[in-house]
């Protein structure tokens, strides 16, 4: 039986199609992100996104039963009204973020539902058109096919070239485009069936204009939101597969914000970085192998290098744009003192959970060489070559807080259990817990966490201007004691007042606290619920 060869409008109609599916994915995706970004809890952020695009979706569906007469023209004026909505999308969310933060979470789920319902129209039109040229076995096949097949490229390209390259302002404006594309070609192949041709061409050529002209100004878009946003001047900003990294410059200094999160203020930072390094770092006594878990901005590697006894440092980041921006710009690096270009320091860009799971070398980067062998041998190694039952003597460990399961997976038993093993028998591990004052469930089920892997969990406290009362722990197989010197030229921390920091009041006393299990990541909600408060 022969295949019938399909005919030039039936092959330019699927093609539709998948251009139409790729769109159509983007605009969800780009919503799901900006939420994810702005609002934390990526699961919640891009289940509930999905969800009420899915339904609008629906609802277009179903209106499409509505549209009875001249198809290639309502066609074309649905695919021109989804070029302008979900071109603008993440444009528009981002300036609502900065200009109207109390509106964004409304305008958030009115244009996914907008947009939803629009490319809900989409699919059922085409396959009507269709039916004039496709018998209905083979119509639906292929429509299904081209639509999934859409759905693939973009799901694979958004997050590792679109998004990297473009930015997420850009890439909703270039699929814009794109359905504007398919808008012109609907005009062309059913210009002799158009009523109003004059009308139609001109809103064609009006809105790939626009869409145009937004992405010729993309940049401007994106520096006027997060100028409004972060109200100091933005001089480094960057998009990443990982998250959105900016830093502003005002006249308390430099800032930086990760995905909208404060990580450091140049003003006060010292507090923060002696207090999680050197409790941990004097109390071992000297230090020969440390590891830094996150901390890619080098200032928690600047603490550790006023240790003459360490060897070798091993920082493993996950965003080579972090160690890239503080490795090479002067006045990142200028802050954290250029530890991230010492010879001891080996950087390791993966995922430390999957580091601690494989206890290999996973940089493409070559270590430095030099270091002594640990153990005490006479074989030279590679500083900050790590082997598969290799361990360190201090492990600090300086991740954002758990506002999302992806770091929530951070902070589980199963991570410190992975931890345990890499932290030598007299070694200590120092983690930075969020604020025991803000959220003590939050602090206090990270100490339970800790201790239920069989870690003793030492738990301690300061001011840091910037963040408020924040807290750390430091995890250890033997009990923790209190160091006797500390290196010179600190600006905050001294022998006489370090032991104020173990010393917690009523209101941030110890609570009962369940485990943090990857099973049900409990953290994650209690942290949110705990700090959805003090926002309130």
């Amino acid at each position: 039986m022969k295949t019938r060869a399909p005919r030039p409008l039936e092959v330019t109609l699927l093609a539709s199609v998948f251009v139409v599916a790729a769109c159509g994915l983007v605009y969800e995706l780009a919503a799901g992100a900006l939420a994810s970004y702005l609002l934390g809890d990526s699961i919640l952020q891009f289940s509930t996104v999905i969800g009420c695009y899915l339904f609008a979706m629906g609802v277009g569906s179903w209106l499409s039963r509505f549209f009875d007469r001249q198809l290639p023209a309502h066609f074309l004026r649905i695919e021109l009204l989804v070029a302008l909505a979900g071109g603008f999308l993440p444009a528009l969310l981002f300036l609502a973020n900065a200009y109207t933060p109390g509106a964004f979470r409304f305008l958030l789920y009115a244009m996914v539902g907008v947009v939803g319902t629009l490319v809900g129209l989409e699919i059922p039109l085409v396959m009507r058109i269709l039916k004039r040229e496709v018998v209905l076995k083979e119509l639906v096949s292929q429509v299904l096919t081209f639509d999934y097949l859409g759905a693939l490229a973009v799901s694979v390209a958004f997050p590792l070239l679109l998004v990297p390259q473009l930015g997420l302002i850009r890439t909703g404006l270039l699929f814009g485009l794109l359905n504007a594309a398919v808008a012109f070609w609907t005009l062309w192949v059913f210009r002799h069936e158009l009523r109003q041709l004059a009308a139609h061409t001109w809103a064609c050529v009006l809105t790939a204009a626009v869409l145009a002209g937004g992405f010729a100004v993309a940049e401007q878009i994106t520096t006027l939101a997060e100028d409004k946003f972060y109200h100091d001047r933005i001089v480094l900003a960057a998009t990443s597969p990982y998250q959105r990294i900016v830093v502003t410059n005002g006249h308390t200094g430099h800032k930086l914000f990760l995905n909208g999160n404060l990580q450091f203020a140049e003003r006060d930072e010292y507090r923060y970085h002696e207090a999680l390094v050197h409790p941990a770092m004097s109390a071992f006594g000297a230090p020969r192998r440390v590891a830094v878990l996150g901390g890619g901005d080098g200032m928690a590697v600047r603490e550790i290098l006023k240790y003459p006894s360490v060897e070798s440092v091993t920082l493993v980041e996950l965003d080579p744009n972090m160690t890239g921006l503080f490795s090479n710009d002067p006045a990142m690096s200028r802050l954290n003192a250029g530890s991230l270009r010492s010879p001891k320091l080996h950087i390791v860009n993966t995922d430390a959970f999957q580091w601690l799971q494989n206890g290999e070398d996973m940089s493409s980067d070559g270590p430095p060489q030099g270091a002594k062998d640990p153990s005490g041998g006479s074989e030279p190694r590679k500083a900050g070559s790590v082997g598969a039952f290799d361990t360190f003597d201090v492990i600090v460990v300086d991740f954002p807080d758990p506002t999302n399961f992806s770091i929530g997976k951070l902070y589980t038993n199963s991570f410190y259990s992975l931890l345990a093993q890499r932290l030598s028998a007299s070694g200590y591990a120092v983690i930075q817990t969020t604020s025991p004052l803000v959220a003590r469930q939050s602090f206090w089920t990270v100490a339970t966490t800790i201790e239920s892997v069989g870690l003793r969990a030492t738990p301690y406290h300061t001011n840091v201007p910037s963040f408020g009362e924040w807290g750390y722990i430091i995890a250890s197989h033997r009990p923790w004691h209190l160091p006797t010197t500390l290196p010179p030229g600190l600006r905050y921390l001294n022998l006489q007042t370090l032991p104020l920091l173990f010393d917690f009041p009523i209101d941030m006393a110890r609570v009962p606290a369940e485990v943090n299990r990857l099973s049900n990541q409990v953290l994650v909600t209690t942290y949110e619920q705990e700090w959805g408060r003090v926002a309130q």
